[in-house]
């Protein structure tokens, strides 16, 4: 059975397309790639991944404003290991946010700046 047009599960729809737009936003201007084919909860899940990594480099030191460039600029970190990786344009959201997780788990490993 289909619903009519103009129903909650519509206006649902466009709310959540609205915010996946909006977080997808966020996450390019931090420089994290964001495919067409990443689900609003993938997109989630990379933008709670990419806070992650930033408190992690707080945490150790780091600078968020030296060390993530604007979009498409090579940054200068404080501490390589401070620079959020790069998602490569075929690289599947499960394969980037293991390489994002793995970043931030050596940045918790890594003696903090002072």
């Amino acid at each position: 059975m289909t619903q009519p047009s103009g129903t909650p599960r519509d206006e649902s729809d466009r709310d959540l397309a609205r915010v996946s737009d909006e977080l997808a936003g966020r996450l390019r201007a931090r420089g994290v790639g964001v495919h067409d084919d990443d689900s609003p909860e993938a997109i989630v899940a990379l933008v709670e991944d990419v806070e992650a990594f930033e408190r992690a480099v707080e945490a150790h030191g780091g600078d968020l404003m030296m060390d993530e460039p604007p979009a498409h600029h090579a940054g200068q970190p404080d501490d390589p290991h401070f620079l959020i990786p790069v998602r490569g344009d075929d690289e599947s959201f499960t394969q980037y946010r293991a390489r994002l997780v793995a970043a931030t788990a050596a940045i918790r490993g890594h003696k903090p700046h002072s």
